[in-house]
């Protein structure tokens, strides 16, 4: 680690290719980041202020998952694990620490200043390694160039971004936000780098325990409120158990069909992981959902039933839809491809009827099980001894 290494992209076939430390140090930031944004969001709902809230959970939401799913797939190419490398992935973490903190104001006050400044950090500190890349690698010269050129103007924009008037944010943000995706787009048009799919499928797979670990902590919650809330302990331990079966569903919906061939295969594999926003934004949106579920039981708001179930039965529905649709509708039979959809919409419409968590929960549950049927009809065949 103390001798400074060229930057040459890594071996895609190199066998287990693992997570490293330094990567596993790294996603711990998110955790505090997205815990912030999905808190937030559950403080609009309950306040009845949902589009507000939803518009602005977006927003923020782009700017933690841009900035990891950044860091991952060029980490997946080019990570050489020396000091300067640390040193760099460190700066990238103090962004995204700052970046955490400018949540909150974000959301409840518009105020996107120190959001644009942890976001820039990363960005820039990304652009070093895009250069030093492009200085170590002749073969990938360009396409650092590209990379380092591209962020360094789209960087110019956010920056310019917090002048923008509170009419024109929205338009320039989605604006920006096409910049921003399209610069990978641009700098590997002519030569992709080489990227793990192992790795990547791995990386992306524990950023969902990291989303899908906020609904467990809500879960959590309602039992807690449960203990303090003695009046209405029957109510939230079924809540609690609800929100378990409906997390412990979506983990089996999401990892039952392997990913790292498929993405080995994929002709458009930026697509599958750009894909990953809707999966992750919703997972994360399920837990303030729940929080909200629990402002019912204990009569800390006064939204209305049916607004206040779909606070919850619409991100599970995205979630379940994004997923078949990302993962695994190619491996999907016919059938199965009519059904998943459905499923989606049913779960969104069940928020107009009676136990609608439960309903859900039960839909959900439905779900794993087609996608358990959908995994065996594409495993291999066992091998006769």
């Amino acid at each position: 680690m103390a001798t400074l290494r060229r930057m040459l992209a890594r071996d895609p076939l190199q066998a287990h290719r693992a997570s490293t430390p330094l990567e596993l140090f790294f996603d711990l930031v998110f955790v505090v980041a997205i815990s912030l944004a999905s808190s937030q969001l559950h403080h609009f709902e309950s306040e009845n202020h949902v589009g507000a809230g939803v518009g602005s959970y977006l927003m923020v939401f782009f700017a933690i998952w841009w900035a990891w799913l950044n860091f991952t797939w060029f980490a997946s190419a080019f990570d050489t694990d020396d000091w300067l490398y640390r040193l760099t992935t460190f700066i990238q973490l103090g962004g995204a620490l700052v970046l955490a903190a400018g949540t909150v104001p974000a959301m409840t006050q518009h105020d996107f200043s120190i959001v644009i400044l942890g976001y820039v950090i990363m960005r820039i500190a990304l652009v070093s390694q895009w250069l030093r890349v492009s200085f170590s690698d002749p073969e990938y010269r360009q396409v650092g160039l590209r990379y380092g050129a591209g962020i360094t103007v789209v960087q110019l924009g956010w920056i310019a971004f917090y002048w923008v008037p509170d009419a024109f944010q929205i338009p320039s943000f989605l604006l920006l936000v096409v910049c921003d995706v399209l610069v990978p787009v641009i700098a590997e048009r002519r030569q992709v780098t080489k990227w793990h799919p192992e790795h990547i499928s791995e990386r992306y797979g524990l950023f969902t325990l990291i989303v899908l670990g906020e609904t467990i902590l809500a879960s959590t919650n309602a039992v807690v409120e449960a203990i303090a809330e003695t009046e209405h302990l029957g109510q939230l331990v079924l809540l609690s158990a609800t929100g378990l079966v409906i997390v412990c569903a979506i983990w089996w919906v999401y990892f039952t069909v392997p990913q790292a061939d498929a993405l080995g295969a994929t002709r458009f594999p930026l697509l599958w992981g750009y894909s990953h926003y809707f999966i992750y934004a919703s997972a994360a949106a399920l837990s303030a959902g729940l929080e909200v579920a629990i402002d019912i039981q204990t009569e800390h708001t006064d939204l209305a039933s049916v607004q206040a179930a779909a606070t919850t039965t619409i991100p599970v529905a995205v979630l379940v839809f994004s997923v078949w649709l990302v993962l695994i509708r190619r491996s999907a039979t016919t059938t199965m491809n009519v059904v998943f959809p459905m499923l989606a919409a049913t779960i969104a419409l069940s928020a107009f009827l009676p136990y609608s968590l439960q309903v859900t929960a039960a839909l959900t549950v439905l779900a794993a099980c087609c996608t358990s049927v959908v995994a065996r009809s594409c495993a291999p065949s066992p091998q006769p001894l």
